[in-house]
């Protein structure tokens, strides 16, 4: 039995599985900002600061950005999740904001800030690339 297709109506492929792939994603990244939040409040030397202070900030307030952060970008994660088109809009500038605080963070923790950034990267393409076709409410 096949279904006709109708005009005005987007025609949605294969590829729309990556949007709910990067709004997994955005839930995974922003419960590993939570966590990295939670070692930075609780324990002021998780991070190396170096005597430059490779932070920017106190330790405690980096925390605080990530797990604010982490919130946000999972919370817009479960919203994309959902199909909310305002999730996509919001979670492309929150992913953005998200790879720039693991900029920052670069010089302390390489390797966990290169793995976060290569996240986003994915999540930003599956989001703009492909979530035209999911379903918007």
């Amino acid at each position: 039995m096949s279904t006709a297709h109708q005009a005005g109506t987007p025609q949605v492929s294969g590829w729309v599985g990556w949007v709910a792939f990067g709004a997994v994603m955005m839930m995974m990244a922003g419960a590993f900002n939570i966590i990295n939040g939670l070692a930075a409040v609780f324990t002021d030397d998780i991070y190396i600061t170096g005597s430059e202070g490779v932070l920017l900030l106190d330790v405690t307030a980096w925390g605080w950005i990530h797990i604010v952060t982490g919130i946000l970008v999972a919370g817009v994660g479960f919203a994309l999740l959902r199909g909310a088109l305002w999730a996509r809009v919001v979670g492309t500038v929150l992913v953005m904001l998200n790879m720039a605080t693991h900029v920052l963070l670069m010089a302390a923790y390489p390797w966990w800030s290169l793995l976060i950034i290569a996240l986003d990267v994915v999540i930003l393409w599956a989001i703009i690339v492909h979530g035209e076709e999911a379903q918007y409410t």
